[in-house]
C-alpha cells in the first residue's frame, strides 16, 4: 500500500492557507532521523515556496527534543504548525497537540489520530481504509497468493478533519468555505 505522503504535502498545505490566508510564516516540525521524512519535508518546502509561505524548519530526533522545538518555535512565533507523521511524532502526538493548544498555534497534521486527540486540522488517506485494504491483502496471501502478485495499491479515500472545540481553545475561526470540505467536524 501506498500512502501518497510526500503527494499529499501540498494538498495539507494548500488547506491550512486556504484557512488562515494571512499565513505567511509557517513551521515544520519533523524527524530529521527519518530519510523518509526529509523526503517529506523538502516536498512540503517547495510547496511553501510556491505558495510563497516561509518555512520555519524544527528538527527533532528524540522525544526530548519536542519542548525545546516548540520554544525555539515560538520565537519566530509562526502563523501555523505543520507536523510531519512518522513513528516518533505519532508516539508523542499527545504531548504534540498540547504543545500546539499551550502556544495557541493552529495546526495541521496528516492523520485523524492526531484531530481525535485534540489537534485542529488534518487530510490524508482513510486509515480506516487502508487497513481494511492491507487485511485484504493479508487474506490473500494466507490463501496462497504470492506477495509479489498483489498489486502496489494507492489510497482512494482521503479524509480532511476539522476540530471546532480545538480551535475555540485557540481562539481561531475555521471559515465556513473550509468547513464545507470537511469530511468530518468535531464540534
Amino acid at each position: 500500500m501506498s500512502a501518497l505522503e510526500e503527494e499529499l504535502s501540498g494538498k495539507r498545505l494548500e488547506l491550512l492557507k486556504e484557512t488562515f490566508p494571512k499565513m505567511t510564516r509557517v513551521a515544520l516540525l519533523w524527524n530529521a532521523g527519518d530519510f523518509g521524512m526529509t523526503l517529506k519535508y523538502r516536498e512540503l518546502e517547495r510547496a511553501a515556496k510556491a505558495m510563497r509561505v516561509a518555512v520555519q524548519a524544527l528538527a527533532v530526533r528524540e522525544p526530548k527534543d519536542l519542548a525545546g522545538a516548540f520554544s525555539e518555535m515560538m520565537h519566530k512565533r509562526p502563523d501555523a504548525l505543520f507536523v510531519i507523521t512518522d513513528p516518533l511524532t505519532v508516539s508523542h502526538r499527545k504531548q504534540l497537540v498540547e504543545l500546539a493548544a499551550k502556544n495557541r498555534l493552529p495546526a495541521m497534521y496528516e492523520n485523524a489520530p492526531y484531530v481525535d486527540d485534540g489537534g485542529l486540522m488534518a487530510y490524508g488517506p482513510s486509515l480506516a481504509e487502508n487497513l481494511a485494504r492491507a487485511l485484504h491483502h493479508v487474506d490473500k496471501i494466507l490463501k496462497g497468493t504470492k506477495p509479489s502478485e498483489l498489486p502496489i495499491e494507492q489510497p482512494t479515500k482521503f479524509e480532511f478533519l476539522v476540530n471546532l472545540k480545538a480551535a475555540r481553545q485557540i481562539g481561531v475561526t475555521i471559515p465556513p468555505n473550509v468547513l464545507a470540505q470537511a469530511d468530518r467536524v468535531i464540534r
